[in-house]
This record gives structure tokens, sequence and C-alpha cells, in this order.
């Protein structure tokens, strides 16, 4: 007979043998903004179901290309696809949290909310106009604050990035010479400052650079210590951003205006509201060639609006509200499999 710890092993490691068998990793790719809060969604859903997932962060341009090569089981995007878009590659899309983008400074002895912004200050900035902190608009909006009379550094994604769709559609919203000269796009032609790849890399060029100015999500820049610009609200308000600026500017949000859900909730009304709040969506298939994972990536969703609004809101993201994920869970039976039946049992 085998001594009882040697038994005892050979009984857990069969045990985890047969979970593993059973275990289903799905994967998906794409958005930098939401990587914080699938990471953490994903360690505790492993723990409590045995299934994982496994997400790259590439941004939300490679995203939708994954999705569209069918070469992940999600795709994931900050930067909604059109009803044509999605039409024309049979994809379903849906909201899965909501956040803010930041202007985040590396200004020495600057701290959060101690420098203040507009949003044609912030576009004038990104078109390479001003090009020092001591510049008179600038010095104005902030007097008492004590800025460098040095030279700054705009800095931006250098990947197609939803983030970046996000920020210029905000430009786009306050300043006309913005929105003719540049628009909202996942990538722009910037005329002026440095590149980084995902937020990731976008928090590394601000840290490193002295005197730049950078814009990422928010909790990139929480979780980094950099220094956050307060910006003008469309009630001319400069609230701090966080849970409730954020929420306030979804407040009276329709999300079935567009499809996909992809509303914009930049520039809201409300004197509480921050004005680059946005939503991040992800892509499945319509008609998936493998309905099972198709299923497990709806389960994993369906877990998370269930389980994940502590996980998001301790990494400063919104829930979405419940009637949205209502309505969400009501769209995923129109994703079926081949003998026309929904992937999911709702």
């Amino acid at each position: 007979m085998k001594p009882f710890s040697t038994a005892l092993a050979i009984g857990l490691a069969t045990a985890q043998i047969a979970t593993s068998a059973l275990a289903l990793d799905i994967t998906g790719a794409g958005a930098t903004f939401p990587f914080p809060v699938y990471s953490k969604w994903s360690e505790v859903y492993r723990r409590d179901t045995g299934n994982g997932l496994n997400y790259q962060s590439i941004g939300s341009g490679g995203g939708v290309k994954q999705i569209q090569a069918k070469t992940v089981d999600f795709g994931a995007t900050d930067a909604p696809l059109k009803g044509a878009a999605l039409e024309k590659d049979g994809l379903v899309q849906f909201p899965t949290v909501m956040g803010g983008v930041v202007p985040v400074v590396n200004i020495p002895g600057l701290k959060t909310g101690e420098i203040k912004l507009t949003g044609e200050i912030l576009a004038e900035i990104y078109q390479g106009k001003i090009r020092k902190w001591s510049d008179p608009k600038i010095a104005k909006l902030n007097e008492g604050v004590k800025l460098p009379d040095a030279p700054l550094t705009p800095v931006y994604r250098s990947d197609a990035s939803g983030t970046t769709n996000i920020f210029t559609t905000y430009l786009s919203d306050v300043s006309p010479a913005w929105k003719s000269e540049f628009g909202a796009s996942t990538t722009v032609s910037w005329p002026a400052g440095q590149g980084g790849k995902g937020n990731e890399g976008v928090t590394a060029v601000v840290k490193q650079v002295p005197n730049a100015i950078g814009y990422v999500e928010y909790a990139y820049a929480k979780q980094n210590s950099l220094a956050v610009a307060l910006i003008q609200n469309r009630d001319g308000q400069y609230p701090m951003p966080g849970d409730e600026a954020f929420q306030a500017a979804a407040a009276n949000a329709d999300w079935k205006a567009a499809p996909g859900f992809g509303i914009s909730l930049t520039n809201q009304p409300g004197a509480k509201a921050w004005p680059i709040t946005a939503a991040t969506f992800i892509l499945v298939h319509k008609n998936p060639a493998e309905p099972a994972r198709t299923a497990e990536v709806l389960k994993f969703f369906a877990w998370a609006y269930k389980n994940g609004d502590t996980l998001a809101t301790s990494l400063d993201y919104v829930p979405l509200p419940d009637k949205v994920v209502t309505q969400v869970q009501d769209e995923w039976k129109s994703i079926v499999g081949k003998d026309g039946k929904p992937v999911l049992g709702m």
C-alpha cells in the first residue's frame, strides 16, 4: 500500500488533470483601454470556473483585424464599429464597461488637479501651436500655478488606437480647427510630439520625458501615479475624473441610438460630467464557426456583468447600467450556431 501522502498527491494530480481537460480558455485581442479590468476579471473567473481568458493588449485596430481574420474568439475596441461595418463582417458588438481618457503631465512638483486646460488648448497643444507651458493661454487659465518656461512634448499613440479615437472625437467636438484638419480617427498624422504604443507606451514616455503631456485611460494614470490635468467640461466646470464624473457623462445616454450600442459619451452636458468619457466594446461573430467558443465568451462577460462590478470600480472603471446589460444580453440571442439556435441559452 502506498503511503497516504503519495496516494493523496496522485489523487490531487488526477483531479487537476481532469479539471484541466474540462477547462476552456478563450482568446481575445485589442484595446489597451480595458486591459487592467479584463486581466482582473480573468484572474477571478479562472479561480471561480476553471476557465480562463488569454487577452492580448494590442490596440483597438489590431483587435478589429484579428476578429475579422477569425484568429481570436473576440476582438476588443474602444472605437465602436458603425452599423455598415458590423453588417459587412457579420459581427455583433456590445459594451462592457465605461471609463475616462485623461491628459497626464510630467511637470516637476505638479500634482493631479493642480493644472487646468480647455479643450481648445489641448487641441492647440496637439496641433503644435502651443509649444511651451508658459504660453499665455495656459498661464491665464492657471494664475498662481508655477509653470516652467520650458518646451512641452505632446505624447500620442503610435498604433491604431481606440483611445486616440475617443480623444480626437473630443477634440473634434470642441475645436472646429481640429475637426477640419484632423478629425476623429484611430490614427492621426500628428504634427508634433513623440509616440508610444498602447496606453502602456504613452504612460512610459510621459514618465520618462520631462514636461511631457499625454492622454491615457484613467486607470493607467492612477496606477502609475501620473499627474492628471483637469479639463473644462461643456458646463464650464472642471470636475475631478473618477466614477462619479464618468457616470455623470453617461447619465442620459441612449445606448440604442446607434447599432452595436456605439454611442459617443464625449462632451456630454452636466456640471459633474467628465468630458472625455467612453465605453469599450467587444466584437464576436454573429454566426461563429465554433459556437462553443463564442458561447464561452458570452459566459465570461455574463459572469463579469454579474460579478465584476466591484472589481471594475476598484480599477476606476464604471459598470454599465442594469438596463443596458439587459439590452446587451437580449442582443446576444442573435448570435446563433449552424442550427439557427442561440449559442448561449439566456
